[in-house]
């Protein structure tokens, strides 16, 4: 095993600590993280599987594979994110409109 192996397992290594200790704990998260984290300790320790993989799929090398995977797995975490964006927005806009609506109720019984 050489420097990059390990640099490579240590990160993946504190990337999932760090969302096991500081993020969400649903069961479906923590199967998707092990899932995720089991193929990078994988490739990581036996690179040339990305090679082969890639061959049986069309690919030409196993780094493209990669690529195209992380650019997929990006999309959905942009979309996620996207969508818990509009959600809060729509939240803070239905608070934001029942505390006007409370303030003018308020305002029209006092005068």
């Amino acid at each position: 095993m050489n420097g990059i192996q390990l640099l490579l397992l240590f990160g993946v290594s504190a990337l999932g600590l760090y969302y096991v200790t500081r993020l969400r704990k649903t069961v479906l998260d923590l199967a998707i993280l092990i899932l995720l984290l089991s193929a990078s300790v994988i490739f990581i320790i036996w690179p040339d599987l990305t090679n082969e993989i890639a061959h049986k799929l069309g690919v030409g090398r196993g780094a493209d594979l990669l690529y195209y995977i992380c650019i997929l797995l990006f999309s959905f975490a942009l979309l996620k994110l996207f969508s818990r964006i509009r959600r809060l927005e729509q939240m803070f806009t239905k608070m934001i409109r029942e505390d006007a609506l409370k303030n003018a109720e308020h305002n029209a019984i006092d005068q």
